[in-house]
């Protein structure tokens, strides 16, 4: 049994927080809660599950300095914003950005790069202020799937390693809001252009012998 401190308890860190405290000893404070001397950091584990707004790259610093203990560190696919076509973990990425700095903070750290996080009340095409789209393949992940890996991971004591979490099947956006549309009751969006970009998790696949609960993004509700 790990004891395990998660800072960021959002929509994924509550849903993480519940799946691992059946097993381990769990801390889950939001980004401020903590301070230098919070016996926080001497937990065996540190998940980071936080969004980038907020100080973000100053809070991932502090993590840093603060914890000489393992990191898992969720990261985002939006890394890859400068690419088209097929991307891995070995593409290599030149443009600068938030997530790609906060990664360069950390060495012997395991990054997982999330997908487009959806299921339960998030469902794509349903959107309170957005009605516009490209289409283009999806780079979604279940929540489901997110927390079975990382509990996977840690069962494993995978402590490092740069994998991506994204649903092996790419269907087109405007196919999954279709969908969705139909069976929630909303009116569809409008589409306007393209943007081709499929990320690979094939190496999350392999490293963990792992089966996606959740393949298909056009079944995830």
């Amino acid at each position: 049994m790990s004891k395990i401190g998660i800072i960021g308890c959002g929509w994924l860190g509550k849903a993480l927080y519940k799946r691992l405290s059946q097993n381990h000893t769990l801390e889950c404070f939001d980004r401020v809660s903590t301070n230098d001397n919070s016996t926080f950091w001497q937990n065996d584990i540190i998940i980071i599950s936080i969004n980038t707004k907020n100080n973000y790259l100053q809070t991932v610093k502090k993590i840093k300095k603060l914890s000489s203990k393992n990191i898992i560190l969720c990261s985002s696919i939006s890394i890859y914003r400068e690419f088209i076509g097929e991307v891995d973990e070995n593409t290599t990425i030149t443009k600068k950005s938030i997530q790609k700095e906060a990664e360069e903070i950390f060495d012997n750290t395991l990054i997982l790069r999330l997908g487009g996080l959806m299921g339960y009340d998030r469902v794509a095409g349903r959107w309170k202020n957005n009605n516009k789209f490209k289409d283009g393949e999806v780079n979604y992940i279940h929540r489901d799937d997110v927390i079975n890996i990382i509990e996977l991971s840690i069962q494993k004591n995978i402590k490092s390693g740069i994998f991506n979490l994204v649903a092996p099947l790419h269907p087109l956006r405007s196919s999954v809001h279709k969908v969705n549309s139909q069976k929630f009751g909303f009116k569809i969006g409008t589409f306007d252009g393209n943007i081709s970009r499929v990320v690979s998790s094939q190496k999350i696949i392999d490293r963990l012998d792992y089966k996606f609960k959740y393949p298909n993004p056009l079944e995830f509700w």
